[in-house]
């Protein structure tokens, strides 16, 4: 799947001109991770590519939050992490390599960034949907009145898109 729309955009926020649109975004670590003092995180946890433990109380799992595009195929991915239960981090991990596992329940989680796209996303409640083999969940949304569950569940327009990427970028600035 294509991370990037072949298209020519100017965006709202700088007016730069752009010839290709992202697609996808991740965050690197959970919130709480990066709140762990850099000095103190070998001591504290670990962050792999998929999973991280804190203080072997706190235990999260990478995935994806996947928003139609309306009238496009590919969809727009906002890579993110969710803080799961031990139980599920363990159930998470021991079936990480079997190849059929999407018919699996999904894990109760809760996000564990807060994306500054939306109104508050930390500690929103949604379910991480296992998918087959090595490959990340994908987090739905539970309280179905957010903006995010709601952009999940009816999709968003490019211009949509277009916006969310200005954001983003800014941000990066």
């Amino acid at each position: 799947m294509p991370y990037t729309l072949d298209l020519f955009w100017t965006c709202p926020c700088c007016g730069k001109q752009y010839d290709k649109l992202s697609l996808a975004y991740a965050l690197d670590a959970p919130d709480a991770w990066l709140a762990v003092p850099e000095d103190e995180r070998c001591d504290r946890g670990i962050l792999w590519t998929d999973s991280c433990v804190i203080d072997q109380q706190q235990y999260f799992i990478r995935g994806r939050i996947v928003i139609p595009i309306v009238g496009h195929t590919d969809p727009f991915i906002w890579g993110c992490w969710a803080a799961v239960s031990r139980e599920s981090f363990e159930r998470f991990g021991k079936l990480w390599d079997a190849p059929v596992r999407e018919h699996e329940p999904p894990l109760q989680a809760e996000l564990a960034n807060d994306n500054p796209i939306y109104p508050a996303t930390l500690g929103l409640p949604c379910n991480a949907v296992m998918k087959n083999a090595r490959r990340r969940p994908s987090f739905e949304i539970q309280p179905a009145g957010h903006p995010l569950a709601i952009e999940q569940r009816n999709g968003i327009t490019l211009d949509r898109v277009k916006e969310i990427v200005s954001v983003v970028e800014q941000h990066r600035r």
